[in-house]
């Protein structure tokens, strides 16, 4: 099969992670583009974890009808309740069950890499460098990716484009520079580390959709609003094209505004959840019905957040998005639990606030409040 960036085709995408969000995300953008008559993908979704209770989340994304996605939400002030049957995937594997057959799949059919792993997925584990790479299955992410690019590198070294979806400043250029160390660590060949370099597209993308909930086994709830943002490479074609998939000159602008109010207030919200000790269920939209919490949410985008974008010369586009956010997280449809966005909480302060004070610099304003949130993680609070 040729590559797409050959021949302009689209071809296998290799999935790894099991999420209800890329169920919501780009496992639906690619089920509408071949709905539209598009030839992409299929799907295969890689378990990377090897958790024993998700063995049936794996099994059921190889069923032929599909599974559902829930769109709930305002849309263009109007509200929105669809339903999507999902069906661009036609297969699951568990990189510790299945590996031989990933492992061929890789080689041979793959196109595209697409990940989302977790605000840790990128951590590498020790038995995974040096030589001992290539015994047994890798244990993490970094360490299976590097050797079944290795497998491929092997059967003949076709292009293979890596579109990574986690939540990491320059994720695309972070994951291979992971991936060029643990193969110089396993002393692997340089002319295969030339090709991790020259045969390997790795693309900086952003993903943003609010996927609320899992249905069982596999399925999701999520806002109508998605982006895709991935920026261009040369010779780089996208999986699919849709409507909320944009090629970016810069990701940037994107990045910063995700991050730095969507996501950085979602984490304002968890601090506040964890130092009050509030309801174990309680959902975003339920916590910003009490007025003082929404009222302490706006004045810090109004006072310590905008500000500082306006600073960048960003100011009117991190107003109009902040005003969307706050649409977002009010959503009457969604049960977003903020028991969710408190997991891996000092991770996603340093990377959501401690970012954004850092990218100001010298140059911000006072941010008492967010100064505090960080000053609690870093244990000066």
């Amino acid at each position: 099969m040729p590559h797409p960036m050959d021949a302009g085709v689209t071809g296998r995408i290799v999935q790894f992670g099991t999420s209800r969000f890329l169920q919501a995300h780009v496992d639906l953008f690619v089920h509408e583009a071949r709905q539209s008559g598009q030839e992409a993908g299929p799907i295969t979704v890689v378990q990377t974890s090897g958790d024993a209770a998700r063995a049936g989340r794996v099994a059921a994304f190889g069923r032929p009808e599909g599974y559902p996605v829930l769109i709930r939400g305002i849309e263009d002030g109007r509200p929105v309740e669809r339903s999507v049957t999902v069906t661009s995937i036609d297969q699951g594997l568990s990189a510790g069950t299945d590996w031989e057959d990933l492992e061929r799949l890789f080689a041979g059919e793959a196109a595209y890499v697409v990940s989302n792993t977790g605000d840790m997925g990128y951590a590498v584990a020790e038995a995974d460098r040096g030589p001992a790479l290539l015994d047994g299955v890798p244990a993490s992410f970094p360490g299976k990716l590097t050797r079944l690019l290795h497998a491929r590198w092997r059967a003949g070294g076709r292009p293979i484009t890596i579109l990574p979806c986690e939540l990491v400043n320059r994720n695309g250029q972070v994951l291979q520079a992971l991936v060029l160390e643990l193969a110089a660590q396993a002393a692997l060949p340089e002319g295969f580390r030339d090709w991790l370099r020259e045969g390997v597209t790795w693309t900086d993308t952003l993903v943003d959709r609010i996927v609320s909930e899992a249905l069982g086994p596999v399925g999701a709830v999520a806002e109508p609003y998605a982006i895709w943002v991935i920026e261009r490479r040369p010779g780089l074609v996208p999986p699919c094209t849709h409507p909320a998939i944009v090629l970016a000159e810069e990701l940037e602008p994107h990045e910063r505004l995700k991050l730095h109010i969507l996501n950085l207030g979602h984490t304002v919200l968890a601090d506040l959840w964890l130092r009050e000790g509030r309801r174990a269920d309680e959902t975003v939209r339920e916590i910003l019905a009490d007025t003082a919490v929404a009222d302490r949410l706006s004045r810090i985008y109004r006072e310590e957040v905008l500000p500082g974008f306006a600073l960048k010369g960003m100011g009117a586009q991190a107003e109009a998005y902040a005003a969307t956010t706050l649409d977002r997280f009010r959503n009457p449809f969604l049960n977003h639990r903020i028991a969710d966005i408190a997991q891996n909480h000092a991770t996603k302060v340093e990377r959501r606030i401690g970012a954004f004070l850092h990218w100001l610099g010298e140059a911000r304003g006072a941010t008492p409040v967010l100064d505090a949130v960080l000053a609690r993680q870093e244990g000066r609070g």
